[in-house]
């Protein structure tokens, strides 16, 4: 499924969009927080503020954390009316998670709030998502640990257990902790585009850009003290994504076998070097999209697609637009929706 523009950012130039992170018992405290530090933080050039975040319970009410403390929002459900996202934080064990139970009134604010508003979730979040019934048919992912439970009490949800997060167009899902990071740094490029997402990450100090469809953990995240591994090869193919690199290229300079190459790449990366590679090529399409006026043929040769029918397929592939029409819409000020399903 390729989503198009999301109605949930429908909204006047210069007034921030409205977002609301919704606590239900047990929240992970980190967790709650990520989206005022993500979104909450999001500036337009001018310095103005691009999303409104307010953080409430359904009640009002002080709600219990995971973490040893309690909290008390400033708002309560009625906040979840005008919100064109809604934040589902994750939560530590609880009804949702251990049997795919929540309230009656939870599931019924949160079946509202679908109604006009994009729906997210940050690691076990999904299990108030699809305990509200809003997951069903739909790709999602969730924490590794639980996927067992989601899916002896979701079955008609298509869990994805791998990856770091799903988005799927009004509804988006990730895995746990960092990987909420990523998808909320999603969020920030898919509405406002690289320059703005990467502000906020220089800002919080963490990596730009993952891709969403990357394991949620690799065998091999640091090399083993004097083991030699893919990174400097990875930071050195970056700076030549407008070369006609090749997996054996890679392989050279990493000094292995293409063999060894590809197994050691994927498991520091839990990805193919080729699948890294057209990542990060398209990343650097879209950013010189958004900030250039360079002719499409230029991108595609900077970029090392070759040719504007190769960038053509690769950006339809992964947002279903041309670059042209991805170019205006950043460019005029619209929405581009994004799959990477």
């Amino acid at each position: 499924m390729t989503p198009g523009p999301s109605p949930a950012l429908a909204h006047a130039p210069g007034v921030p969009h409205e977002v609301a992170v919704l606590a239900v018992d047990r929240v992970v405290g980190f967790e709650l927080g990520l989206p005022y530090r993500l979104l909450g933080l999001a500036e337009a050039a001018d310095g103005s503020p691009l999303y409104r975040v307010r953080v409430a319970t359904l009640d009002g009410r002080p709600v219990r954390t995971a973490d040893g403390f309690a909290v008390q929002p400033e708002h309560d459900g009625s906040v979840l009316r005008s919100a064109g996202t809604v934040v589902v934080p994750g939560i530590m064990g609880g009804p949702a998670v251990r049997e795919g139970r929540i309230p009656p009134e939870l599931r019924d604010a949160l079946r509202d709030a679908a109604a006009h508003a994009r729906m997210v979730s940050i690691c076990t979040g999904s299990s108030v998502l699809a305990a509200a019934g809003l997951l069903d048919g739909r790709p999602a992912a969730t924490h590794w640990r639980d996927v067992d439970a989601f899916r002896r009490n979701f079955p008609a949800v298509r869990l994805d257990p791998d990856v770091l997060f799903v988005d799927d167009g009004d509804v988006l899902t990730s895995a746990g902790v960092a990987a909420g990071i990523d998808l909320l740094l999603h969020l920030v490029r898919r509405d406002h585009g690289s320059e703005v997402a990467n502000r906020v990450a220089r800002r919080n100090v963490v990596a730009p850009w993952r891709e969403g469809g990357q394991a949620q953990f690799v065998e091999r995240p640091l090399p083993e003290s004097g083991d030699v591994g893919t990174a400097a090869t990875r930071a050195w193919a970056a700076e030549r994504l407008g070369e006609p690199l090749t997996l054996a290229d890679l392989a050279a300079h990493a000094r292995m076998s293409v063999r060894t190459f590809t197994r050691r790449f994927r498991e520091e990366t839990g990805m193919s070097p080729l699948r890294w590679l057209a990542g990060q090529r398209l990343a650097f399409a879209r950013q010189l999209l958004e900030s250039s006026d360079a002719p499409i043929d230029r991108v595609a040769a900077d970029a090392g697609f070759g040719t504007p029918a190769s960038l053509r397929q690769h950006l339809r592939a992964a947002i279903g637009v041309a670059p042209g029409t991805y170019r205006r819409s950043y460019r005029g000020g619209g929405v581009i929706g994004t799959s990477l399903v």
